[in-house]
């Protein structure tokens, strides 16, 4: 798994580029935004670790750059208690966060969580198909009545979820394990904010086709007309 780091420290950078390698990932680190963008669009990476706060340019911008032209996975790196960058960056795409400082534990941990798509052990299960659309799981890519349209890696995936789940209501600790590698805390919105997404991205591909129910009190439920 190929992981692409762009933050300015190059220190604390190359110091969690070699960690990252002794856990078995490839690293390699890019320190400033333009650069960032230009090796996270050039197809030799599977992830990027992206900071917010850079000189010469916000990571955020360069999360929105990408995802006009990419789904490649992103975690944000954030600062402390800033909860405004963190929802703003999983508006945009971002597929996680994580707050500085960090354990590199947490964060290898978390990389593998967004690069680890769901339905990998039970790849045989049942999945039910709306008319009109077309899912293909190892290609990555889905459309609407021949169309295709944009998600991001974790949005794909929880789509892939709910189709899995058909009629039974996927629960809020279920999309977090499964696509973020950690329980569901109540004061954490990161999996409100890439259904809200995802709903929308669905609303304007399908016209109200195809649409994410909210079963209050436990989770959501893919349904179609």
């Amino acid at each position: 798994m190929r992981i692409l780091l762009v933050d300015d420290d190059v220190e604390q950078t190359s110091m969690l580029a070699e960690y990252l390698v002794g856990e078995g990932f490839s690293a390699r680190a890019v320190y400033t935004p333009a650069d960032g963008l230009a090796q996270a669009l050039s197809g030799q990476d599977d992830a990027v670790l992206l900071d917010v706060m850079m000189p010469g340019g916000s990571g955020l911008d360069v999360l929105r750059a990408i995802r006009a032209q990419s789904d490649i996975p992103v975690v944000m790196l954030t600062a402390k208690g800033n909860d405004t960058e963190r929802v703003v960056g999983l508006e945009l795409g971002a597929d996680d966060y994580i707050t500085k400082p960090y354990y590199p534990q947490e964060l290898a941990a978390r990389l593998r969580a967004v690069l680890r798509r769901p339905g990998r052990a039970d790849h045989r299960a049942e999945r039910a198909t709306p008319p009109g659309l077309a899912f293909d799981a190892g290609r990555r890519r889905v459309e609407w009545r021949g169309r295709p349209f944009n998600l991001t890696a974790t949005e794909f995936n929880m789509l892939e979820m709910l189709l899995r789940g058909s009629e039974r209501v996927t629960t809020k600790d279920e999309l977090s394990l499964r696509l973020l590698g950690r329980r569901h805390e109540t004061y954490d919105r990161s999996i409100d904010v890439h259904v809200s997404n995802l709903r929308l991205k669905l609303q304007q591909a399908t016209d109200g086709a195809l649409r994410i129910d909210t079963v209050r009190g436990v989770g959501w439920r893919l349904s179609w007309s």
